[in-house]
């Protein structure tokens, strides 16, 4: 019944909506969902799928099911409540700076439906560090969570580079005691020089910051680019395992405009390859996977990781799972697909567990890396 409705009602209503305000509207709902023990006992019911096999532990922490909501979607950590109840096994709220900031100008946020994809230069647009850990705090001693929480840090706009170390220093220390693990966010093409901070010199410092403040050893990873050459992840690999960084994302938004069919926005008529912002959905799946492929074999499977670009079905999942990925997160197949792509990916996944004979999604993790 919630499918239908779904389906044949709220779908249709938010994709044509702009894109930023259907956004909008639907962190909107989940934030109810979240302030809301009946509507999340709902929801429960109808989107979470349980089964012991897709439990993993990392880092010490219990992961339900592998399948993660990823960073861009909760921005201020206002909806924090809902996403297991929508049957994430883990959800990963941010991008969050140490400064306030509005983000980019408008338009920002752009569907690309033949590619399957979505052109984002949205900006870090976000509350600030010390606006949102208080009202995160607020809300998870009014309800605590059911499933991991994972916070995504990123460098204020206004900071220069050279002191980008402080500024994620300063975030990670506001909320170091409400997420389960953190995100290095270095790759993000949509804050001017930010993916210089993937070079060594730069991201040991940022590394050191947080290390040093990371009383509560809470595991911190770093989301890279998918726009390195090799040779450059395994650099950034090499100064992350140098500063026991706990695991890698792979990968963020892509710059590259090679695997598009749509050559021109429609919104603002120029050729899309004039148009600034990353590409996330389809169009990155494969480059993701190679990359996660790429560190699973440069580390020996001894570094987890989390897969995301491109995730829209179980055989998109398993293949990064597969790759070695030991989690997924998904965010552009929500926007197409819609909340009840999860439990289809999770039913999935156990289907593929019982047709190759294994245990437990563990056992999948790097197979075909």
């Amino acid at each position: 019944m919630l499918h239908q409705v779904y389906q044949f009602g709220l779908r249709p209503l938010l994709l044509s909506l702009d894109p930023e305000l259907s956004h909008q509207v639907a962190i909107e709902f989940c934030r109810r969902i979240s302030n809301s023990s009946s509507l999340r006992s709902i929801v429960h019911k109808f989107c979470a799928y349980e089964d012991p096999r897709l439990h993993q532990k990392l880092w010490g922490i219990d992961f339900p099911n592998p399948v993660g909501l990823a960073a861009g979607f909760d921005k201020d950590a206002i909806a924090v409540g809902a996403w297991s109840s929508l049957g994430f096994g883990f959800a990963e709220v941010g991008t969050i700076t140490a400064q306030p900031q509005p983000g980019n100008p408008k338009p920002r946020l752009f569907r690309l439906p033949n590619d399957r994809a979505v052109l984002n230069r949205m900006g870090f647009n976000n509350h600030g560090a010390e606006a949102i850990s208080i009202e995160l705090k607020a809300d998870l001693d009014r309800h605590p969570l059911s499933s991991p929480l994972g916070i995504n840090l990123g460098k204020s706009k206004i900071t220069p580079l050279e002191d980008a170390w402080k500024d994620y220093a300063s975030s990670f220390k506001l909320l170091r005691e409400l997420g389960d693990y953190f995100v290095v966010n270095v790759s993000s093409p949509n804050t001017p020089g930010l993916r210089d901070l993937q070079n060594t010199q730069q991201l040991a410092a940022i590394l050191a910051a947080i290390q040093t403040e990371n009383i509560e050893h809470k595991p911190i990873l770093v989301k890279i680019a998918p726009d390195l050459h090799n040779d450059d992840v395994i650099q950034v690999v090499n100064t992350c395992i140098s500063h026991q960084v706990a695991g890698m994302i792979a990968t963020n938004t892509t710059i590259s405009r090679d695997r598009l069919t749509t050559k021109i926005l429609p919104v603002t008529g120029n050729p899309l390859s004039e148009e600034a912002g990353g590409i996330s959905g389809k169009p990155l799946s494969n480059r993701s996977t190679e990359v996660i492929r790429l560190i699973w074999q440069a580390t020996n499977g001894k570094l987890p990781i989390i897969g995301v670009g491109g995730i829209f079905s179980a055989d998109d999942a398993w293949d990064k799972i597969t790759a070695g990925a030991s989690l997924i997160q998904i965010y552009t197949g929500l926007i197409y697909q819609g909340p009840f792509v999860v439990p289809q990916i999770l039913k999935g996944l156990v289907q593929k567990l019982d047709r190759h004979g294994l245990n437990d999604i563990s056992q999948a993790v790097g197979i075909k890396g």
